[in-house]
């Protein structure tokens, strides 16, 4: 069930689509968002507060007030023609990671089609990509999907508890929807596998949740089943995430406050003991880890912006 709630769509000007990450743990050397804010509101959204960067609230303007880069496919082409004319041309681009900071397949994309026509350009261009996101609606782009030189899809799951996912994540496609697109994706050959994220402490990890999930998903063939615990990244995302907790699970307030209360993290130890288990359950239904699209030296795009604006903040090990 999708929640009905009135949305603001604005569109705006880009003048460049692919933002240089340069943190050497990320697996890729790019990310591209066609979209600001998302309309699938997670609570536990790290990006929430890219939206202040544009002077909004971090809080539910996030998922209400979407702004489309209309200009997306031909900003997008002005970078890609630059870099294939460079010195090392288009293999010295590396990889690019599409929806780190907003999910590239939220409803919108069904008529804006923004991330189909920069998936255009990127498999006219042959340069590989992976894709984040909790959309079905990916399918619809199998075609192009299957012409480009080298893909990663993710699919975030964390739960099939329905009460949790309906007070997290109210307005995103049912888990088993997610699982059985993972099921489509893989039975076409396309590399596509599950973020289990973010792990959620008293609310998704109990022994009982993860066999759940873990022993369900590995009936859809995941290629890759990659696990990461919650991490309130903001203070924007702190307090829209303690609202959400009031509201919807009060009884868990104080215990979240004391396992988040000096960082941004749950404490080691308590992640460590639950990750022995997934690690445990992992193993047992043979679903690995992997490393996505391996990052290659940054080639710099002339004229790319910084990717302060653009935070990147998906997890591709059990180390987080």
């Amino acid at each position: 069930m999708t929640m009905t709630r009135p949305i603001q769509y604005e569109l705006m000007q880009a003048k460049t689509m692919l933002n240089p990450v340069k943190a050497p743990s990320m697996p890729f050397d790019w990310s591209l968002n066609p979209y600001r804010g998302c309309q699938h509101g997670c609570s536990f959204c790290y990006a929430r507060s890219t939206h202040s960067f544009l002077g909004e609230r971090a809080d539910d303007a996030f998922q209400n007030h979407i702004y489309l880069k209309e200009n997306a496919a031909e900003a997008l082409e002005r970078q890609l023609h630059s870099a294939a004319r460079s010195r090392k041309g288009l293999k010295g681009l590396g990889s690019i990671a599409i929806g780190t900071a907003t999910d590239p397949y939220q409803p919108i994309e069904g008529n804006a089609r923004l991330t189909r026509q920069c998936l255009e350009l990127l498999a006219k261009y042959r340069v590989p990509a992976s894709i984040t996101t909790r959309s079905p609606l990916i399918l619809r782009d199998m075609d192009l999907l299957l012409k480009l030189p080298h893909v990663s899809v993710n699919l975030s799951v964390n739960t099939l508890n329905r009460t949790v996912w309906r007070k997290l994540e109210p307005s995103t496609p049912s888990p088993i929807k997610r699982l059985e697109t993972v099921g489509q994706l893989v039975g076409a050959g396309i590399e596509a596998g599950i973020f289990m994220a973010p792990v959620l402490p008293y609310l998704t990890d109990a022994a009982e949740d993860l066999q759940e999930l873990i022993e369900t998903a590995s009936q859809y063939r995941p290629r890759f089943m990659i696990p990461s615990y919650l991490r309130l990244s903001t203070a924007e995302v702190k307090v829209w995430f303690f609202g959400m907790l009031e509201q919807s699970f009060p009884e868990l307030v104080r215990r979240y406050a004391q396992l988040y209360r000096y960082s941004g993290y749950a404490p080691s130890d308590y992640r460590e003991e639950k990750m022995t288990e997934i690690k445990r359950l992992l193993a047992k239904y043979k679903l690995g880890t992997k490393q996505p699209v391996k990052r290659s030296e940054p080639e710099g795009i002339p004229n790319g912006p910084s990717s302060a604006n653009e935070p990147v903040q998906l997890s591709f090990s059990f180390g987080n």
